[in-house]
């Protein structure tokens, strides 16, 4: 079986929903997309633990996406289990160690560490962009799609979505990005489901997409856009199915994915 599990849908500052991370789950093999600050509480909720988790990938490098590593990386380091896979673009992994991982997990006791201490570590290739994280289950690959998050003065942040390819279905996972339709329709139109960053202040931060602009997309592409990262009274102040949307994705919601001769 192949799902999709939220392990929260929540901003940064959520305290309710926890942090917009997801779990991937392919027969016996579980990735992490995002692995934030609260993932030890989100996992703890839905009855895992460290020794649950077999990879995990990254889309960018803000708190709410790698707070976590730190438990994750340690736990497998001291623990019983093998050490996790870690995903992400070759473009963020100088920076997620030297500028987020290594202040705490760069010593050992009488050994300097680095990434690979902690991580079985695969850079993917932004001119290829591919990887198959469950080496068992060939027919699931995923592809790195960059969106617009952050403009750092002139510099574009490196963020990562993700196209989930089952054989059979295509889900396109946003994580955090600008409302950008002109970049992204090709995308959201590839995908069966889509899982859309969506920010329902009323404050338009400019670094997230917005339920007031996203309301404004096609019927086509609404009815098939699960939406998550949202502030945490987002489903009080809006019917997003009523809207045209499947509606805001909940804590907890497993979303079954089909596989290749699945009705």
């Amino acid at each position: 079986m192949i799902s999709l599990t939220a392990l929260g849908t929540g901003t940064l500052f959520s305290k309710n929903n926890y942090h917009s991370n997801y779990l991937l789950t392919v027969g016996n093999y579980s990735l992490m997309i995002d692995c934030g600050s609260d993932a030890r509480h989100s996992l703890r909720d839905l009855g895992l633990e460290i020794k649950d988790i077999d990879g995990v990938y990254i889309s960018h490098l803000h708190g709410d996406h790698v707070g976590g590593l730190e438990w994750l990386g340690f736990g497998k380091y001291f623990g019983p289990d093998d050490l996790c896979d870690l995903y992400a673009s070759s473009s963020i992994l100088p920076d997620l160690w030297n500028k987020v991982l290594s202040g705490g997990m760069g010593s050992l006791q009488c050994q300097i560490a680095d990434l690979n201490t902690y991580f079985n570590v695969h850079a993917i290739s932004e001119k290829n962009g591919k990887f198959n994280a469950i080496s068992h289950a060939n027919y699931v690959s995923c592809q790195l799609v960059q969106t617009c998050h952050i403009m750092n003065g002139f510099y574009i942040v490196p963020s990562f979505g993700l196209m989930i390819d089952t054989g059979s279905q295509k889900i396109f996972v946003t994580s955090d990005t600008q409302f950008a339709p002109e970049q992204l329709t090709d995308f959201y139109g590839m995908a069966n489901i889509i899982i859309h960053d969506c920010e329902t202040s009323d404050y338009e931060s400019r670094v997230h997409a917005n339920y007031k602009r996203l309301v404004m997309l096609p019927n086509e592409i609404k009815n098939k856009m699960w939406l998550s990262h949202y502030q945490d009274d987002g489903p009080t102040k809006y019917n997003a199915q009523v809207d045209g949307f499947l509606g805001f994705l909940k804590k907890g919601q497993t979303i079954i994915l089909k596989r290749p001769g699945d009705n």
